[in-house]
């Protein structure tokens, strides 16, 4: 048994129990006595003792920073335009993609220590192992950043104040976590709804997190969803330059 995922785990260990013992029920009435029956032994696998919080802390960690970086990043360009520097900002030799990494380095720092706090609190207050490779998570821990940060930029480069960016940011933050796979499977959903999970960011990091912490899991097994987030962070942070380039002209 898979026991990353402790519910769906034990609910799967029932109707396999359940299964084998009529079958072997059945045996026992068709064979001779000295012939031996079924013995079955289930063993759980990554978490033995189906623990439901080795599942859930992780993703809880990828939601509260998806969280905390959406809300700083929103705000950055959008208090340029209320203080009113945002003119200044324009006369300057700044290049578009240079003043999203200048809004979006300060913030990925302060990404990164967030991940290092409540990462400590998961091991050493919630005592949730990791399996998996340090480095392998912080780098993915990185591309998974620069996706959620470059989200918060486009949410900002589209308002113009600070309320419209705190609408805009939890009009995508709620639907992402429920279209993460977090608290339903995503393969449960509808099939269109599957195809927007494509563009969540948490879907692939949620993967990654769990499979290192639980599975010990390496780049020859989670390189697609570390793949898939690069790309989107690309995408998003080329579209958030593109749309304050606009902007200024």
């Amino acid at each position: 048994m898979d026991g990353t995922d402790s519910n769906t785990a034990t609910v799967a260990m029932e109707y396999i129990n359940r299964i084998i013992m009529e079958y072997s029920g059945d045996l026992s009435r068709n064979i001779r006595p000295p012939d031996p029956m079924i013995d079955l032994r289930a063993r759980a696998w990554y978490n033995p003792d189906l623990r439901s919080k080795n599942y859930n802390v992780p993703g809880v960690i990828a939601i509260v920073i998806m969280l905390t970086c959406l809300l700083l990043t929103s705000m950055a360009v959008v208090r340029e335009w209320e203080i009113g520097t945002m003119e200044q900002l324009m006369v300057t030799p700044l290049r578009p993609i240079e003043l999203m990494l200048g809004k979006t380095i300060p913030f990925a720092a302060i990404g990164f220590f967030d991940m290092l706090v409540v990462t400590t609190v998961a091991v050493f207050w919630f005592e949730i192992p990791i399996q998996g490779s340090l480095p392998w998570l912080a780098l993915n821990t990185a591309v998974y950043l620069l996706s959620v940060l470059g989200m918060g930029l486009l949410i900002s480069t589209i308002s113009r104040t600070q309320q419209q960016a705190m609408m805009a940011t939890f009009l995508f933050y709620v639907p992402a976590v429920l279209l993460s796979g977090f608290m339903f499977p995503i393969e449960n959903m509808p099939q269109v709804i599957q195809y927007g999970t494509y563009i969540n960011p948490l879907r692939y990091f949620l993967v990654i997190i769990r499979g290192i912490f639980l599975k010990g899991s390496g780049m020859d097994i989670l390189w697609p969803q570390t793949l898939s987030l690069l790309v989107l962070s690309i995408v998003v942070v080329t579209s958030s330059s593109l749309r304050f380039k606009k902007k200024i002209l």
